[in-house]
C-alpha cells in the first residue's frame, strides 16, 4: 500500500486504554524517578557537601558552593549534545531503545561519583573527576526527558494528553524527593564530620539498585503506533527526513517557542530547590536537616499537584494554565524570602511549597504542549533541543547567578529581579502559541505531510 493509500490510524493505540496506557505511565515514570534521583541527588551535594569536599577552602562559605555550582553547570551543557544524539537516536530507532540506554549511562556515572576521593586526598583532580562525571550524566539526561514524557504523549488520547503526560513530570518531584530523603536521613544519624567523610556517598551508590529496577521495567513497554508509522513513512519515502537537522530547518519557531517555555520554568524550580538552601544556610545558618525535611514535605506536594493542573491543561487549555503560573510565579521571591528571615519552620515549608505549586502550572503541560508542537518523525529531537538547549542559559545559571549576587549585594533583590525578567520571556511564548487543546497528534502529522507534498493538502 503506498504511503498516499494509507489510511490514517486512529488517534489512540490498544495502549491508550486502561491498564495498557497506565503500563507506559509507570514505565516512563519510574525510570525518570531514577534519572532524576540521581540528577537532583548532584544538586543538593553540591549545596551542601561538594563545596568543602572537592575544592580548597578560602574562608567563605560561599566561595565553595558558587565552584560546587559551576560543576552542576557542566551537567546543563551537556544535556543539550545528549539531546541532539539521542534525539537522532529516538527519531530513528524508537523512544524504548533510547530511553534503556539513557538510564544506564546516567546510573554508572552516579555510582561512580559516589567513589571519588575529594580534594585533600588528590588535588585538584578530584573536581576534574567530578566534572567529567557531571558531563557525561548531564549528556545521558538530555536525552531522556524527550523520550519519557513522549512514550506517554504518544500513546495518549487527545483529550487527555494534558493529563496522562504530565505523570512523567511528576517523577521529577518524587526522584528528588527519594535524594533529598537519603540526605536526610544519613544527615540526621551521622555526625557533620561522618556526613561529609562518607555519608554523602550511600546517597550515590545506591542509584545502582534504583537503576536495575527501572531497565527491567522499561524492557515490557512498546512503541506507540504513530510513532511506528512515522518510522515506516520515512523508510519508504526518501525525500521524508527525520531528527535533529531536520526539525531546524523546517520547525525553527517550534524550537524557539519550547525554550521560551521553558525558560521561566527552570529557573524558577532550581531558585526555589536550591538557592532557597543556600539562602537559609548561608544568611542564617539554617540546620541541614531541617532544611532538607522541608524540601522532602514541598517535593510531595509537588507531586500530588503536578497531575491535577495536568487535568487543568485539558480542561481550560494549555495556554491560560501555562500563564498563571508564568505570571503568579514572578511574584514569589517577594514574599518568599521574606518568610526566609523570619526563620519560621512552618512559614518556611508553606513557602518553599508554594513556589513548587506556582511552577506546576508550567511544569505540567509542558509534554503535551511540546509534543503538540513537532511532527512525528521529528518530534524527539525538537522536544529534546527546545527543552535542553533553554537548560544552559536558565537552570544552570539560576543558583549560581543569585549565590553570586548574594555574595555581592548580601540581598535576594537581584534575584526577584532575574525571575520577573525570565517570567515576561515565558509568558511572550505562551502568547505566541497556537491552542492545541485536544489536538490528535495525527493531525499535525498531515499538516506536515501536505507540506512536504507526501499527501494531498485535502488530507489534512
Amino acid at each position: 500500500m503506498s504511503v498516499e493509500q494509507r489510511p490514517p490510524h486512529k488517534a489512540a493505540g490498544p495502549a491508550s486504554q486502561g491498564s495498557g496506557l497506565k503500563k507506559i505511565v509507570a514505565a516512563s515514570m519510574v525510570g525518570t524517578v531514577v534519572e532524576w534521583y540521581e540528577f537532583f541527588l548532584y544538586a543538593t551535594a553540591a549545596t551542601l557537601v561538594f563545596g568543602k569536599y572537592f575544592f580548597p577552602a578560602t574562608g567563605n562559605e560561599l566561595d565553595g558552593i558558587i565552584q560546587a555550582f559551576l560543576t552542576y553547570a557542566v551537567g546543563f551543557v551537556a544535556r543539550p549534545l545528549g539531546g541532539i544524539v539521542f534525539g537522532q537516536i529516538g527519531d530513528k530507532l524508537g523512544r524504548k531503545p533510547t530511553l534503556q540506554l539513557t538510564i544506564v549511562i546516567v546510573g554508572v556515572a552516579t555510582f561512580l561519583m559516589g567513589c571519588l576521593p575529594g580534594f585533600a586526598e588528590i588535588g585538584y583532580l578530584a573536581p576534574t573527576l567530578l566534572v567529567a562525571l557531571r558531563f557525561i550524566q548531564g549528556f545521558a539526561l538530555g536525552g531522556e526527558w524527550g523520550g519519557a514524557v513522549l512514550l506517554v504523549a504518544e500513546h495518549s488520547p487527545a483529550r487527555s494528553r494534558g493529563f496522562w503526560s504530565s505523570w512523567p513530570q511528576a517523577a521529577v518531584p518524587v526522584g528528588n524527593l527519594l535524594a533529598t530523603l537519603v540526605l536526610f536521613i544519613m544527615s540526621s544519624v551521622l555526625s557533620s564530620e561522618e556526613f561529609l567523610s562518607w555519608g554523602w556517598r550511600v546517597a550515590f551508590w545506591l542509584s545502582a539498585v534504583i537503576v536495575f529496577v527501572g531497565y527491567y521495567i522499561r524492557t515490557h513497554v512498546t512503541e506507540a503506533p504513530i510513532f511506528l508509522e512515522a518510522k515506516a513513512l520515512v523508510e519508504k519515502e526518501q525525500a521524508v527526513s527525520y531528527g535533529v537537522f531536520e526539525v531546524v530547518r523546517k520547525y525553527p519557531k517550534g524550537i524557539l517557542q519550547a525554550m521560551g517555555l521553558r525558560f521561566a520554568e527552570n529557573i524558577m524550580y532550581y531558585l526555589v530547590v536550591s538557592f532557597s538552601i543556600v539562602y537559609l544556610k548561608t544568611v542564617h545558618q539554617y540546620d541541614t536537616s531541617s532544611l532538607l525535611l522541608a524540601l522532602l514535605i514541598a517535593h510531595v506536594v509537588h507531586f500530588l499537584v503536578i497531575p491535577q493542573v495536568g487535568r487543568l491543561v485539558d480542561g481550560w487549555g494549555r495556554k491560560p494554565v501555562y500563564l498563571v503560573g508564568a505570571v503568579l510565579g514572578a511574584s514569589w521571591p517577594f514574599f518568599a524570602f521574606p518568610i526566609f528571615d523570619t526563620r519560621n519552620a512552618v512559614a518556611i515549608v508553606a513557602a518553599v511549597t508554594i513556589g513548587l505549586c506556582l511552577h506546576a502550572f508550567m511544569y505540567a503541560g509542558q509534554p503535551a504542549i511540546m509534543a503538540e508542537l513537532f511532527p512525528t518523525r521529528m518530534r524527539y529531537s525538537g522536544v529534546s533541543l527546545g527543552s535542553q538547549v533553554t537548560s544552559i542559559f536558565a537552570g544552570s545559571l539560576a543558583p549560581l547567578l543569585a549565590t553570586q549576587w548574594l555574595k555581592d549585594t548580601g540581598s535576594w533583590v537581584p534575584t526577584a529581579i532575574y525571575l520577573i525578567v525570565a517570567c515576561a520571556i515565558t509568558s511572550a511564548a505562551v502568547l505566541s502559541l497556537k491552542e492545541t487543546k485536544g489536538i490528535a497528534l495525527e493531525e499535525v502529522d498531515r499538516a506536515d505531510a501536505a507540506r512536504e507534498g507526501v499527501l494531498p493538502a485535502g488530507r489534512r
